[in-house]
């Protein structure tokens, strides 16, 4: 068995401008190394497109305060550094990396672990996943003062963190991938 903290892994977050595809708004990344969990690093960049009211009422975040923010192509450097990790980490993952490889180009998204399904696998029997309410459930939020509110970048990135090495616990690494002791992805079942 594998120990879970023998990958460096980045916990993502990401906000959009509410228009489809979303254009990035806001990201952070929080990087978990040997099981700790770091500082947030996080950007706020000026969309292509404007921020549309109902996402505004989502993250607070309006279009006067991205007015004078980068582009992303101004910290798209640093942006690459901070997700340079064995593996990234988002609750329900696939709306954070497409943003992210629908932005970033050239970037290759690394293994993923996303806290819904981790959570729905792991803690069975809930009436919801969502990230609020397990953070709420398990305590996750104390000592963020000098973090912004839920719905922003930095905020659910350190949540989710938390979250994850919360559910990590003590289990192994093929027990967070799903795998059977003794088994590796090429040995899943096929099914016709």
């Amino acid at each position: 068995m594998t120990d879970w903290k023998s990958l460096s892994y980045v916990v993502v977050d990401v906000e959009g401008n509410g228009q489809q595809p979303p254009d990035l708004v806001e990201l952070a990344a929080v990087p978990i190394v040997e099981g700790i969990i770091g500082e947030p690093k996080s950007w706020l960049v000026r969309p292509g497109q404007p921020i549309t009211d109902f996402a505004k009422k989502i993250h607070g975040i309006s279009n006067e305060q991205v007015a004078d923010a980068p582009v992303v192509g101004d910290v798209e450097a640093d942006v690459l550094k901070a997700l340079d990790a064995s593996a990234l980490v988002a609750h329900n993952a696939h709306v954070d990396v497409g943003v992210l490889q629908r932005t970033l180009g050239d970037w290759e998204c690394p293994e993923v672990f996303d806290t819904l399904k981790l959570a729905r696998r792991l803690l069975r029997g809930r009436e919801t996943y969502r990230l609020g309410t397990l953070v709420e459930e398990f305590e996750l939020a104390h000592n963020l003062d000098g973090l912004p509110q839920p719905h922003r970048a930095a905020y659910d990135a350190t949540v989710t963190a938390r979250l994850f090495v919360h559910l990590a616990g003590r289990r192994s690494l093929e027990e967070l991938r799903d795998q059977p002791p003794g088994a590796g992805p090429d040995d899943a079942q096929v099914l016709f």
